[in-house]
């Protein structure tokens, strides 16, 4: 997978050469580049934003560095890549959003700052190639860095051959609708607290139905709203 990254704080993604991404990069399985947006500007003061007309507080960015950056990427003509623009108008991500970026070819992310990005560099791009406005929840976020490495985390881990052991996939929270049992490991008994009897039983039956139970528990009381249309028909 090939994933481009346009943003003023391009030393921000040196985190991705950590962990299981940054072997991942490592051993080709995945491409990334952050593009410093201030590069693509004409003037000496590499200016990227500007007051936004019809008045209002803060600034909003310049589409003239947007087009230029873009086009460097994707080429003046249509792209088979997909621009992600993270926005707080956009759709909320999920887990199933994050599978569907992890079969991407090529994905392109737009890291907006102050007021957002000018409005026509969406409409323009929109015209020749594929663009989803994206959110990471109801809140704001000084820039569209912090919701794009959350991304490229979600979905870049499930990219094949990213995680060692890819059954560790099917098992977590929201693969299935539900939030993730909870995990333990030894000691078996640490602080007076000790492991559940089921899950040193051996009866890996016994085990599978009370991982689903506490599944079942965890979503009701945390987020109930997943139950509703659940796998099990429950309801909140």
């Amino acid at each position: 997978m090939r994933v481009d990254i346009v943003t003023i704080f391009p030393e921000f993604f040196s985190v991705l050469d950590l962990s299981l991404l940054g072997k991942a990069r490592e051993s080709g399985l995945l491409e990334v580049t952050a593009h410093d947006l201030r590069d693509f500007t004409r003037d000496r003061h590499r200016t990227v934003d500007d007051t936004p007309y019809g008045g209002g507080a803060g600034m909003v960015m310049k589409p003239e560095p947007w087009g230029e950056a873009l086009d460097s990427i994707v080429g003046d003509e249509a792209s088979d890549a997909l621009l992600i623009v993270p926005s707080p108008a956009g759709e909320p991500f999920t887990q199933a959003i994050a599978r569907e970026l992890a079969e991407e070819q090529h994905l392109v992310f737009a890291c907006g700052r102050y007021e957002g990005i000018d409005q026509r560099v969406v409409d323009h791009y929109s015209t020749r190639m594929r663009v989803r406005l994206i959110s990471l929840g109801d809140y704001v976020l000084n820039g569209g860095e912090v919701a794009v490495m959350a991304m490229i985390e979600a979905a870049g881990r499930l990219v094949p051959g990213v995680v060692g052991n890819p059954e560790s996939l099917v098992e977590e929270s929201h693969e299935n609708g539900l939030l993730e049992y909870p995990s333990y490991t030894k000691p078996a008994e640490w602080r007076g607290l000790e492991v559940p009897p089921v899950l040193r039983s051996g009866n890996h039956g016994a085990v599978a139905a009370w991982r689903h139970e506490q599944q079942l528990e965890r979503t009701r009381r945390v987020r109930p709203e997943l139950l509703a249309d659940g796998p099990d028909g429950a309801s909140a």
